[in-house]
C-alpha cells in the first residue's frame, strides 16, 4: 500500500501520526489477541455456567399457581400395585431436596399388613416430639395412629386402580406369597373358582381379595352390600383430600401439583417398579436354552371378559370404591377445565421426554435389572416377574447426574439413603427382605425383627 494512502487511512482511524511500521503491526497483533481472548472467555464462561446448572432447574415450571404456598406436610397412603412407587419417588425427591424429615419404617414397610402403629416409625417417641413432614411407605391405614405422627395440617392423599388390573398385577407379583394365588394354575382359573382357593385365615391372602379396601384399613372379607360400600367411601373421603386414579396417571399428577402447589418438575416422573410385560428373547445358543429352561415361568394372566366380570364381583368392595373415586376424579377434572388439563398434561409429557433424553440411555426405555451396570440403581427383584429399571446417560455433569439419579433411584435404595441421612449411626436392613417376599426370605411382616446389614454404597 503506498505511503500516502496508508497515512490517510491512519488519519481516518484517528491516528494523526504514522510512527514506525513495526509499532502498528504489533498493535494490530495485540488487538487481535485481545479480541480472541475476550471471545474465548465468553464461550468458556457460558459453558461453565451451563454445566453448573441442573437440568431440573429449568425456568419453565408450568402455568403459575397463584399465591398458594407449597405443602410441606404430606401423608400418602401407598396402596399396592397402583403406580404408588412412582408417586413415593416424587415425595422422596421433594423432601430430600428441601431437607424435610420423613416418617420412615423400621424396615421397609410401616408394620404392614398389621394395622399401622405409630411406634413403627423410626425415631418416633410420642406426640409433641419433633414432627415429621412426609409419610408414604406401605401401611395398613389406621387414622388414629397416623395422626399421632403427622402434623394436623398434613395433606392426605392416595391412589386407586381398576380391581381387574390390580388383580392381574397382584397375581403376577404375589403368586408365590399368597396361598390363594399359589394354588391356582392361572389368574383365569382363580377368577372362575375364587372360593376354591381362598381361605381368609391364611397369611398373605389379603393380596387376593379387595386389596384396596384392606390397605385403607377396612375389613376386606366383609360381604358386599351397598350400605357398607357407601360407608367405606364416606370414611375415605373424610380423611383423604385427593384420590388419584392409576389409569389416568398424568392427569392425576396435574391435579396433585395444583393441590400441593408444587413446581412442574416435582411431579415429572419415570415409571418405577414396573414389571416386564413380555419375556426377553432368548438366543439360540445352548447357553440361552439352558438359561430359559432354568428360569421360572411367568404367571398366566390371560382373562376372558366373563372372568374379568367375575373378578369385579369377587372384589366388589374395591370395585365400588374405584367407581366412586373415579367419578369424583373426573368431577375434579371438569371443574379444573378439560382444555386446561389437556394443555398441562401436554406440558408434563414434553418435560418428561426432555428429561428422558438428557438423563437416560436408550431414550428412557426401561431395561432388565441385570443389564443395569450400576448396582446401586438396580431394582429389587421379587416373585416370578422381572422388575425393570433405568440406566443413566454417561458423562453427565455432577448437578445433572444428581437430579437424574433421584428420578430413577429404586424405592428400596432411596429409603436406605434417606434413612442414612436421618439416622447416620444405624445400618439399614437388607434390601432382599423388602417387600412381598414373605416366608421365602424370612421377612417379619411387622417390621420389628428384620436382620440388620450394610447395603452397598449409594451415590
Amino acid at each position: 500500500m503506498p505511503f500516502r494512502r496508508r497515512a490517510r487511512m491512519l488519519r481516518w482511524l484517528g491516528c494523526p501520526r504514522l510512527g514506525p511500521l513495526w509499532l502498528w503491526k504489533a498493535l494490530l497483533v495485540c488487538v487481535a489477541f485481545a479480541f480472541a481472548g475476550q471471545l474465548l472467555g465468553v464461550i468458556f464462561n457460558k459453558s461453565v455456567s451451563t454445566v453448573g446448572r441442573s437440568i431440573l432447574a429449568a425456568p419453565d415450571q408450568g402455568p403459575p399457581l397463584g399465591s398458594c404456598r407449597p405443602h410441606m406436610h404430606i401423608m400418602f397412603l401407598k396402596t399396592h400395585k397402583t403406580a404408588s412407587s412412582t408417586v413415593l419417588n416424587m415425595l422422596y425427591r421433594f423432601g430430600e431436596e428441601r431437607g424435610l424429615r420423613f416418617a420412615l419404617p423400621l424396615g421397609y414397610q410401616l408394620g404392614y399388613p398389621l394395622p399401622f402403629n405409630a411406634h413403627r416409625v423410626k425415631g418416633y417417641r410420642a406426640p409433641g416430639a419433633p414432627e415429621f413432614s412426609i409419610m408414604g411407605n406401605h401401611m395398613r391405614f389406621n387414622r388414629a395412629e397416623v395422626e399421632k405422627v403427622m402434623p394436623t395440617d398434613a395433606f392426605y392423599f392416595s391412589i386407586v386402580r381398576d380391581p381387574v388390573a390390580l388383580a392381574e398385577s397382584s397375581f403376577a407379583y404375589y403368586k408365590e406369597v399368597a396361598p390363594a394365588f399359589r394354588k391356582a394354575k392361572s389368574l383365569g382359573d382363580f377368577a372362575d373358582n375364587p372360593h376354591t382357593y381362598y381361605d381368609p385365615r391364611l397369611r398373605n391372602n389379603h393380596y387376593a381379595r379387595n386389596l384396596l379396601w384392606f390397605d385403607f384399613g377396612m375389613d376386606h372379607n366383609a360381604n358386599f352390600s351397598v350400605p357398607l360400600a357407601r360407608l367405606g367411601e364416606k370414611m375415605v373421603k373424610q380423611v383423604f383430600k385427593l384420590i388419584l386414579v392409576s389409569e389416568y396417571f398424568d392427569q392425576s399428577m396435574i391435579l396433585l401439583r395444583h393441590a400441593l402447589c408444587w413446581p412442574l418438575d416435582a411431579v415429572v416422573s419415570f415409571s418405577l417398579n414396573a414389571r416386564q410385560q413380555k419375556p426377553e428373547k432368548v438366543s439360540n445358543s445352548w447357553v440361552g436354552k439352558v438359561a430359559q429352561s432354568q428360569a421360572k415361568m411367568p404367571p398366566n394372566l390371560s382373562l376372558t371378559e366373563d372372568q374379568r366380570e367375575k373378578l369385579r364381583e369377587w372384589n366388589g368392595l374395591d370395585w365400588s370404591l374405584y367407581q366412586a373415586f373415579n367419578r369424583t376424579f373426573w368431577e375434579k377434572i371438569h371443574k379444573f377445565g378439560l382444555a386446561r388439563m389437556e394443555q398441562e398434561v401436554a406440558l408434563l409429557r414434553t418435560r418428561r421426554d426432555v428429561l428422558a433424553r438428557v438423563c437416560l440411555r436408550d431414550g428412557g426405555r426401561p431395561v432388565e435389572a441385570h443389564r443395569i451396570r450400576d448396582k446401586a440403581i438396580r431394582p429389587f427383584q421379587s416373585g416370578l416377574v422381572k422388575i425393570l429399571g433405568y440406566e443413566l446417560q454417561p458423562r453427565l455433569d455432577n448437578a445433572t447426574r444428581t437430579a437424574c439419579l433421584r428420578l430413577i433411584r429404586p424405592e428400596i435404595q432411596y429409603k436406605d439413603l434417606l434413612d442414612a441421612k436421618q439416622f447416620p449411626r444405624t445400618a439399614p436392613v437388607q434390601p432382599a427382605q423388602a417387600d412381598g417376599a414373605g416366608a421365602k426370605t424370612g421377612m417379619d411382616w411387622d417390621g420389628t425383627h428384620l436382620k440388620q446389614n450394610k447395603t452397598q454404597q449409594l451415590r
